[in-house]
């Protein structure tokens, strides 16, 4: 594949500061070399403009929505130069709200995409649902159409996608970070889940090509969007809200690995890895090697 690499510095949509660190850090530990190694071609398009967190008390159910809005936009931007270019986009976050940026840009040039949120948590809460106004919790919400209209009207289409065409994979009720309004959403929504329980129980690469070809039979290409709290907190504390009960480094890796070698694969992000928590980048490096293996 050529492979693009876009860095987003960004903790506007989160509720603490940290994860704009993580693009630096990443490629710090040598991510670019990594993946150089497994043979693609890459190219370094750098990073966004940075988006620090700041406290918003003024909007609590909608905090820096406009700062999130402006990142997003450049996200947009930015990946649809890549995939304009010929390039498959990897991108470096950043909180999840640089989801609905990446996902509006891919559709401009992909509309027939399908969406893997490979994701311990739901992210479908709105402003009128959140208990803490935060939009990294929302992210979902708004790609599917609900929310704030400047997120969920973002892109040239609304919504940004349709449900049927997204699959929730690695979500863990288990953790205790799904809320109430999320779970009654969706058990009527045709969004497809995979729960953790549900990964173990088929094994994580039936439930990966499970996942896989729900979407290949109704899609042309997939993204996939990769937040590390999907990750067992025991392996990866340097999650912005680490969870217990989440799925092991290994089966994570098993996953992407089978996502990654999709004929319909496109890209994917990675997100939520807060390197205020990794002093030693001893974490950034066990990222940078899992996202490699993937790639390989």
């Amino acid at each position: 594949m050529k492979l693009a690499i876009i860095g987003v510095p960004s903790s506007v949509g989160a509720r603490a500061k940290g994860q704009e660190k993580a693009p630096v850090a990443l490629r710090r530990v040598g991510l670019i070399e990594k993946i150089k190694e497994t043979g693609h071609e890459v190219i370094d398009y750098g990073n966004t403009e940075p988006f620090h967190f700041t406290p918003d008390p003024d909007n609590p159910k909608a905090q820096n929505k406009f700062a999130v809005v402006k990142a997003c936009k450049l996200v947009a931007e930015k990946v649809k130069t890549a995939l304009d270019n010929g390039f498959n986009p990897i991108i470096l976050g950043g909180d999840c709200t640089i989801a609905i940026g990446s996902i509006t840009g891919i559709a401009k040039v992909f509309p027939d995409l399908g969406l893997i949120y490979f994701d311990g948590d739901a992210d479908l809460n709105t402003p009128e649902t959140t208990q803490s106004g935060i939009f990294d919790g929302m992210v979902l919400a708004h790609v599917i159409g609900n929310g704030a209209p400047e997120l969920s009207h973002l892109g040239t289409r609304y919504p940004i996608l349709r449900e049927e065409n997204i699959v929730l994979f690695g979500l863990n009720p288990r953790s205790g970070y799904i809320d109430p309004p999320e779970i009654d959403f969706l058990k009527s929504s045709s969004i497809t889940q995979f729960s953790t329980e549900m990964i173990r129980k088929l094994g994580v690469e039936k439930a990966a090509r499970n996942a896989l070809k729900m979407l290949e039979s109704k899609t042309a290409k997939i993204f996939v969007h990769f937040d590390v709290d999907v990750i067992d907190a025991n392996e990866m504390p340097a999650a912005d809200v680490p969870h217990l009960n989440g799925l092991t480094l290994d089966e994570v890796k098993r996953a992407l690995k089978i996502f990654a070698q999709s004929n319909s694969f496109l890209g994917m992000e990675i997100t939520e890895f807060n390197a205020d928590k990794d002093r030693g980048g001893k974490l950034a490096a066990k990222l940078a090697e899992l996202i490699a293996s993937a790639l390989a």
